[in-house]
């Protein structure tokens, strides 16, 4: 039986993403406030890329495997929530403390639309494939990457933040997916 949907989202973000998140930032820093969003968006589309060949071809010659990619997927994520937030502000390091914080702050974001949505759909993402999450981050980033080149510029779609916070859920539910399967 699958525990329930929040806690295993719990699980994912604090016990993996969060710990990576951290441990990167005491390592580095928050060097990658250099990056634009169109960076992270770039960074993001090259790790579902690998996901989506490794799922096509069943093997890798590089010894990270599909779990990491989402890992990255999901912080890159939170990278990018946190680089809009701070536009306009020139400040490249900010600390380990407050990294986190906004870490946890766009996280618990995240959770509460994958519980709205969740109770909206009737948690279908659990009858998904992970292949069909991987082909739906895909589908948002080629999303982001024509809002970007349109200089934000939308008619009717939700914007930049919104495709971060679905492709972080995506990410989230398929490592969920994965764990289910490793049992």
């Amino acid at each position: 039986m699958m525990k329930d949907t929040a806690a295993l989202f719990d699980e994912v973000i604090k016990l993996k993403c969060r710990t990576i998140f951290t441990d990167k930032t005491k390592d580095y820093g928050t060097a990658w406030r250099i990056l634009r969003v169109s960076s992270l968006t770039d960074q993001i589309f090259i790790k579902a890329s690998r996901i989506r060949t490794l799922q096509q071809v069943g093997s890798s010659k590089v010894d990270e495997g599909i779990e990491t990619e989402f890992i990255g997927i999901i912080n890159y994520c939170i990278m990018a929530l946190i680089q809009i937030e701070m536009d306009g502000i020139d400040e490249l390091e900010i600390g380990e403390e407050r990294a986190t914080e906004l870490f946890d702050k766009y996280a618990e974001e995240a959770k509460q639309l994958m519980l709205n949505k969740n109770h909206d759909y009737g948690e279908a993402w659990k009858d998904m494939r992970v292949s069909s999450l991987t082909d739906l981050i895909l589908m948002k980033l080629l999303r982001v990457k024509q809002i970007e080149d349109n200089q934000g510029a939308t008619l009717i779609s939700e914007g930049i933040g919104a495709n971060y916070y679905d492709m972080l859920n995506y990410a989230v539910f398929s490592m969920i997916h994965l764990s289910v399967q490793e049992r």
